[in-house]
Parts: structure tokens; C-alpha cells; sequence
């Protein structure tokens, strides 16, 4: 093949992904949601000291922002879901006894639209406090290794690492969550989870899964590998519902030591999913449980051949859609799982032509 016809082929591929990743994000810009109801603290909540800062990108580091009345949520914030973030929110809210008090940080891609998702945010919801952080996907895009599924190679899934470098310096706690999930229950609560004397985070662990499998026989079969387990209990956990000290993060150095395990998956492939597995090397084993109330997950499992996933038995402070089946896109289809009605009454998104009165 002559060269310039290669260097065309190229060109025309190119275009094409341009022209695929522009239709996304413009279907996703034009979703219209609705403005959510107004939630204000019950009588009792300490009183609400900052003003609406309406999506000012970084705070004032006054201590008023960082007084421990304040819950401070973190969340990734991109088109794509978008409309389950929104849902999030609202569930937030609404289930939250001291609403005004509770501060959203949101990691969006430097390659989104920063002002149109702010927009959307404080047209939906005017009374939010919020910052929007961009996070520079040519910090992270060097280390990523391509994994099982493409979706979890997408820069914004591994911000999560860089967060006590992303968030203001003054805050100590936060809870960080994904977009594919509902709270029924007061964050407040789980921000409230005990860290013990030494843990940088609690999360929901799975003991009973097989935590052998998250890596490769290339790493099992290699001592001074496999040893980085020797001193603990690790156990599997989830790290779309994390409750993370920031002070004792930065202190223990964690986001250079989950690069260096990246870092080594690029020479030798020392696990296959994506995001999760440096989190495991580095924590696994030294974290604070969250009780199992706070996710209820894999409820995203597909409903392939009709199969949908059940509650776990137990009671629910939160709804975890983690898999590849998110309500919205079930609910669109006309294919939804049984659980998908309870995402259902979040859905701000207003239907895209208005129906006959």
C-alpha cells in the first residue's frame, strides 16, 4: 500500500472517531433535565454558614468551607452519565436531614464542557453548593493499560486517585461516590464512619469473594509480588462508595504509590480490570468497613436472557447499578430489570418531546 493512501486510511479514521465522540457528547449536551425541588435543613442541623458558591471553581479556604458541619461529597461529572449523577444528587438530598449543609466536588474531564455541565447543575439545581475541579487526563493517560472492557479505561475512572490533590487542602473528609447509584438513606451517616486510629479509608469489603482472581498467575507466582500481602487480611471492595480521610492520604504519599503499581502493570500484566486493582495492592486488608446497607451492588448485572439482579438481603441505605446495565438506558429500551423502578422517580431528565396533554 503506498504510503500517502496509508497516511489517508489513517486521516479517515481519525475523522471518524472525532466525528463519533462529537455526536455523543452533543446527544448528551442536549439533555434537557428538569429543576429539582428545594431541600432545607431540618431545625436542628448545625446552622448553614457558607452562601450558594454556585459552582465557583475553587474554594475560598476560609474555615467556614471546611467546618465539620459540613458533609463533602465527591463525584466525576461527564456527559455520558450525566444523568445518573443528577439522579445521585437528588437522591442525596432527599434523603439528607441537613441538605444545606452538604458540599458536591465534582472531577470533570479538561476535555468537557466545564460550563455547560455547570449550567445544567445550577439550572437543576439552583441551590447547590458545588466547585467543579478539571482533572488533566494527560496525567494518567501514560499509565493506563488497556483492560477487559473499554469503559473502564476512560481517564475520569482514575481520578479517584488523584483526589487529595484535586480537592481544597483545608478539607479532611470526604465521601466519594460514582454516578450509577441512589442514596435512601442520610449521607450524613456514612460520612460519619469510624476510621480507627490509622485507616485512609472505609469502604464496603467483600471477604467471600475470591480475591485471588483480581490479579494475574503472573503476579501470584511472583514472591516479591505476591508478599505485598503477606503482613494483612485483604478482602475485595468496592471503590464507588469510599469514605476517605485526605489528610492521612497526603501524608502516606498513596497516589504515588497506587502510580507505581500502574507503572509496573504497564512492563508486566499484573491484573486485568481496570481502575480497581492498584486500590486493592495499596489498601486492601488496612481499611474500615462500611456496612453492606451503604451498597447494595452489581445491580447494573445484565438482564441479558432476562437475567436481573435482587436486593441482598438486609436493609438498603444505597443502590448501587455497578455492571454494565445502567437503569436510564434499560429504562430507554424498554427493557428495564424490576429494580430499575426505583431509579425511576430521580430521572430529571425531561422526556425529549412533550407529550399530549
Amino acid at each position: 500500500m503506498p504510503l500517502h493512501h496509508h497516511h489517508h486510511h489513517q486521516y479517515h479514521h481519525l475523522l471518524l472517531l472525532h466525528l463519533v465522540a462529537a455526536t455523543v457528547f452533543a446527544a448528551a449536551a442536549h439533555q434537557q433535565f428538569r429543576e429539582a425541588p428545594q431541600f432545607y435543613n431540618s431545625p436542628d442541623c448545625p446552622p448553614n454558614i457558607a452562601n450558594n458558591n454556585n459552582g465557583d471553581d475553587h474554594y475560598s479556604t476560609s474555615s467556614t468551607v471546611c467546618s465539620d458541619h459540613v458533609v463533602h461529597v465527591a463525584m466525576t461529572l461527564d456527559a455520558t452519565y450525566l444523568r445518573g449523577s443528577m439522579a445521585a444528587i437528588l437522591s442525596i438530598l432527599q434523603h439528607s436531614a441537613c441538605p444545606e449543609n452538604i458540599d458536591f466536588h465534582f472531577i470533570t474531564s479538561d476535555a468537557s464542557d466545564g460550563a455547560s455541565l455547570r449550567r445544567t447543575l445550577a439550572a437543576s439545581f439552583p441551590y447547590l453548593r458545588f466547585s467543579l475541579y478539571p482533572f488533566r487526563s494527560s496525567s494518567v493517560l501514560g499509565l493506563i493499560s488497556t483492560s477487559i472492557r473499554s469503559a473502564l479505561d476512560c481517564p475520569l475512572n482514575y481520578a479517584r486517585n488523584y483526589l487529595p490533590h484535586l480537592l481544597p487542602l483545608c478539607l479532611r473528609r470526604v465521601v466519594y461516590l460514582d454516578s450509577d447509584l441512589l442514596l435512601v438513606d442520610d449521607i450524613a451517616k456514612l460520612s460519619a464512619t469510624p476510621l480507627g486510629p490509622s485507616s485512609v479509608l472505609a469502604a464496603p469489603e467483600y471477604c467471600n469473594a475470591n480475591f485471588t482472581s483480581y490479579f494475574t498467575p503472573t503476579f501470584w507466582s511472583n514472591p516479591a509480588l505476591s508478599l505485598t500481602f503477606a503482613d494483612r487480611r485483604p478482602c475485595y471492595f468496592n471503590t464507588g462508595v469510599m469514605v476517605i480521610d485526605l489528610h492521612r492520604w497526603r501524608a502516606g504519599r498513596y497516589t504515588s504509590k497506587i502510580e507505581e503499581w500502574m507503572e509496573l502493570q504497564k512492563r508486566m500484566r499484573i491484573y486485568e480490570l481496570g481502575s480497581l486493582p492498584p486500590f486493592l495492592l495499596v489498601f486492601a486488608g488496612n481499611i474500615a468497613p462500611v456496612d453492606h446497607r451503604w451498597n447494595q451492588h452489581g445491580l447494573g448485572g445484565d438482564n441479558f436472557r432476562g437475567l436481573c439482579r435482587d436486593l441482598h438481603p438486609g436493609p438498603v441505605s444505597l443502590l448501587h447499578w455497578s455492571g454494565k446495565g445502567k437503569p436510564w438506558a434499560r429504562l430507554d429500551a424498554n427493557r428495564p430489570c424490576p429494580l430499575d423502578a426505583l431509579w425511576a422517580p430521580y430521572d430529571l431528565l425531561r422526556p425529549p418531546f412533550p407529550l399530549d396533554s
